[in-house]
């Protein structure tokens, strides 16, 4: 039942990507709160602070598709490197703003989508460099301590942007993002350099239409997607949690909403040493989808604070066990000459599917209320991925034991490491 550390003990690259992780993650937590509370403080209008994400979308999209691509074709380290520094820039700037006298609202918005730029930059490498520097056995293991790292950013990092913006408001929030950032940055520099893989050619647009046709031809990674794309759609409500928190009369636990998510996948990821004996992961994915939209809905329901954060909770872990096999499914399954390209198109099912949630919840919540967006949110959520689920039987049928690509790339990593 505890977590699998042998990534961590086995891999010295695998060492410094977690550890420079997770402190990018604390950081970025700051920042997550700290700007649609700033942008609530301004405006107090739904509509502002689901605009956040709206200026998200397209960025993510362009950006992780070429990103991919980039992945692909260049030194992955040297363009996590680059990545990491510009989104550290952009924290100092989000810092200069709000210590103006009058802290303006468009560079809000415009620094939350290069913000979202240089991540879709940035995370299809990272996710490409995992399979490089973990054994193909320990990919379920490493996607457990990925979670788990998020996971305890997402707890600390709310919990302490609350504590730091009622104290020294928005701007402390953003100058420890600031550091975040430089500490990060030393650490990935230690890491080896990491060349493309071979017959790379340079990014292009037929390189990101082969990396689509490849998903096309996989009904199993195509079902991933597209779950997790509807989970996320419709009960992603993290946008309404500063609403939610003053229609139950309490302000006080604005920080505990966002981080109850966190500590439901948290307790997942803690025992996370019965994953390794899972095989089918379709399934998995569609039965943790479903059992969070379940969850929101339930949150949306009651009018009990406590009850709220039980069902965030609950949300929180089910969203873990889809996203711990949807990772391992395609950690062991994707080749390496096609994982930037892949990765970037994992980018968007994780990223533009929240985004468009909170744009979603936000519309809903002006329409109908907030506690209204939540429950319709979530029960839309669990009748779309039964709907994908009936629709896509080789995702309910994929068995990492005797599916091809699995046993495939299983073969081929223990002929690499076989080598002299």
């Amino acid at each position: 039942m505890l977590p699998d550390l042998s990534p961590l003990r086995s891999s010295r690259e695998y060492r410094l990507l977690w550890s420079a992780g997770a402190v990018s993650v604390l950081g970025g937590f700051l920042t997550y709160v700290a700007v649609p509370l700033q942008v609530k403080e301004m405006t107090g209008s739904y509509l502002a602070v689901g605009l956040i994400a709206a200026a998200e979308i397209v960025p993510t999209i362009v950006f992780g598709l070429w990103g991919g691509a980039l992945a692909d074709s260049v030194d992955r380290r040297r363009l996590v490197l680059a990545s990491e520094l510009g989104l550290g820039l952009l924290s100092v700037m989000l810092l200069v703003n709000a210590l103006l006298p009058e802290p303006m609202l468009w560079p809000l918005y415009l620094f939350v989508a290069l913000l979202s730029a240089l991540d879709g930059l940035q995370r299809p490498s990272l996710d490409a460099l995992v399979p490089q520097v973990v054994a193909h056995d320990r990919l379920t293991a490493a996607a457990a301590l990925n979670s788990l790292r998020w996971q305890i950013g997402a707890i600390v990092g709310p919990s302490l942007a609350g504590v730091l913006v009622a104290t020294g408001g928005v701007e402390t929030a953003y100058a420890l993002d600031v550091v975040s950032f430089a500490v990060s940055l030393v650490l990935l520099l230690r890491l080896r350099t990491s060349p493309p893989p071979t017959g790379g050619e340079k990014p292009s647009l037929r390189r990101i239409a082969e990396g689509v046709r490849y998903a096309r031809s996989r009904p199993e990674l195509l079902g991933t997607y597209a779950v997790d794309a509807a989970a996320m759609f419709f009960a992603f409500p993290n946008t309404l949690f500063p609403f939610l928190a003053d229609r139950l009369d309490a302000p006080w636990s604005l920080g505990l909403m966002y981080g109850a998510g966190a500590v439901g996948s948290m307790l997942v990821g803690m025992t996370s040493g019965w994953t390794s004996r899972v095989h089918r992961h379709g399934r998995a994915v569609a039965y943790g989808a479903a059992a969070w939209g379940l969850a929101v809905a339930a949150a949306g329901w009651t009018s009990n604070v406590w009850l709220v954060l039980l069902c965030l909770t609950a949300a929180g872990g089910a969203d873990m066990v889809s996203g711990l096999f949807r990772s391992t499914l395609w950690n062991q399954t994707i080749p390496d000459e096609l994982r930037g390209r892949l990765a970037g198109l994992e980018l968007l099912s994780f990223t533009v599917g929240p985004q468009c949630g909170q744009v979603r919840a936000g519309t809903a919540a002006s329409l109908v209320g907030v506690r209204a967006s939540f429950w319709s949110g979530g029960l839309m959520c669990a009748a779309s991925v039964g709907l994908l689920a009936a629709a896509l039987p080789k995702l309910m049928s994929y068995d990492a034991r005797t599916d091809e690509h699995a046993v495939r790339m299983r073969e081929l990593r223990r002929e690499r490491q076989e080598q002299p």
